[in-house]
């Protein structure tokens, strides 16, 4: 029961100073509402490195880009509502949204030859594989073959791809997701 009142008052204080920091600068102290954004800054830079400690490049991005949604979104805010909780929220959304860019940047850019190398063990099981997936993409319509050996293959990217093919990038975007998809349904025919 002590260490919960321990924990409470802990995290209490720093609600308090918070919240009437956040308070004052509403009201039109702009020193108060800079002392508000630099101890949020602090809150923030621990929240997000607990969270991202495999990524502590992105956590300084993160603090940046909740400070200005808060600064935004700062009338929204209900001075009789907890502010951590208003805030933490930001900052989830932040969070979920760099997670979310991430993984679809790094699904659009995994090349297929590592997914290839989990298969080849040799150079000439490498070449094998190759000429396969050379036979595999003649199959497909160009407008999907080009984009998945420019963009998965030869690594450029959709906007060099694009220029390259005279194809709009959203083309070029659908190009690799349905060429992957029809190539995927090639190799489960296959098997």
């Amino acid at each position: 029961m002590e260490r919960t009142t321990e924990t409470d008052a802990r995290f209490a204080e720093p609600e308090r100073q918070l919240h009437g920091l956040l308070v004052q600068g509403l009201g039109g102290d702009a020193a108060a509402y800079h002392r508000f954004l630099k101890a949020l800054s602090a809150h923030l830079r621990a929240y997000f490195r607990k969270r991202l400690f495999q990524r502590t490049d992105e956590v300084e991005d993160l603090v940046q880009e909740t400070l200005l949604a808060v600064h935004n979104q700062r009338h929204t805010y209900r001075p009789d509502q907890p502010l951590t909780a208003w805030v933490h929220a930001i900052a989830r959304y932040k969070l979920v949204d760099l997670l979310r860019a991430r993984a679809s940047h790094e699904a659009l850019n995994d090349p297929l030859d590592d997914e290839l190398d989990l298969f080849a063990s040799s150079d000439t099981e490498a070449a094998e594989a190759r000429k396969d997936l050379g036979k595999l993409l003649s199959s497909l319509p160009e407008r999907q073959r080009l984009p998945i050996v420019h963009v998965k293959l030869e690594g450029l990217s959709v906007l060099e791809t694009a220029q390259l093919t005279g194809m709009s990038e959203s083309a070029v975007k659908v190009g690799v997701h349905r060429g992957l998809k029809a190539l995927a349904a090639l190799i489960r025919g296959r098997a």
